[in-house]
């Protein structure tokens, strides 16, 4: 059981908060609410700290989800097939997270995540423009490998699960970003659902915790939701290149801790 204290729980409600507000624009909100529960709770079950995690925040990406739906027109027919190998990724990641270590996977994760922020860097035109130049077919075909090869990594680790689903959106389909992060949003919606499918059974999920974190995070995640609808796919670019280099420090020097 989690220490929930008054302090604990309201420093998970700024957490929640906040990661809402950054996971609506660009993903990555992970980054900021990972990191918490296992400072604030170190000796609690991994797995229920993920699953306490998912739990609030697939309320925020929902939101976030719903409101991008209303604003920007995605090919919703063309995403079902990512939608599924995204739910169908996501709960064989969670089942092997219970079996394997991760070592390998947050070792690795800060040399992707760096070779992602430069190609964007050096790209400039890169999500400014909305462009898809597949068929029907092949935009298909793609999108549900991105949704199954990222729905796996979200279920197994996690962390940038938002971030690599808008930049494989915009690099392999030609998206703008603010299209990228609409549908990312469906994406990783669907990632937390096949992830609590597995996590709520086996009762790794403090509901005690994670309903009030719920609540601020889609608080934080309305106010993301609204600037990035507002100033579009240059500000979401900017997001996406400081959100990816946050992940960069953090995840390189868990990595260097663990060497």
């Amino acid at each position: 059981m989690l220490d929930l204290t008054l302090s604990n729980v309201s420093l998970m409600l700024l957490a929640s908060a906040g990661a809402g507000l950054v996971d609506a624009i660009v993903g990555g909100g992970g980054l900021i609410i990972v990191p918490a529960l296992f400072g604030l709770f170190p000796q609690a079950v991994p797995a229920t700290l993920l699953g306490t995690n998912k739990a609030a925040s697939i309320w925020g990406t929902g939101w976030a989800a719903l409101q991008y739906a209303r604003r920007v027109k995605l090919p919703s027919a063309r995403l079902m097939g990512a939608i599924v190998a995204a739910m169908l990724g996501g709960l064989l990641g969670a089942w092997l997270a219970t079996l394997i270590p991760a070592t390998r996977f947050r070792v690795a994760l800060p040399f992707v995540l760096a070779a992602v922020w430069v190609y964007t860097l050096w790209r400039k035109d890169l999500g400014h423009h909305h462009a898809p130049h597949w068929s029907a077919r092949g935009e298909v075909l793609i999108a549900t490998g991105i949704g199954g090869l990222i729905g796996f990594y979200d279920g197994v680790f996690g962390p940038g699960t938002g971030s690599f689903f808008v930049f494989a959106l915009v690099r392999l389909l030609g998206w703008d970003f603010l299209h990228a992060s609409a549908a990312a949003k469906r994406l990783n919606f669907a990632t937390n659902v096949a992830a609590l499918a597995w996590f709520i059974p086996h009762g790794h999920v403090v509901w005690a915790l994670a309903l009030p974190m719920a609540v601020a995070n889609v608080a934080g995640s309305a106010v993301g939701t609204h600037l990035a609808l507002k100033h579009g796919a240059g500000f979401v670019r900017v997001a996406f290149l400081l959100v990816v280099g946050a992940l960069i420090l953090k995840t390189g020097l868990n990595a260097w801790q663990m060497l």
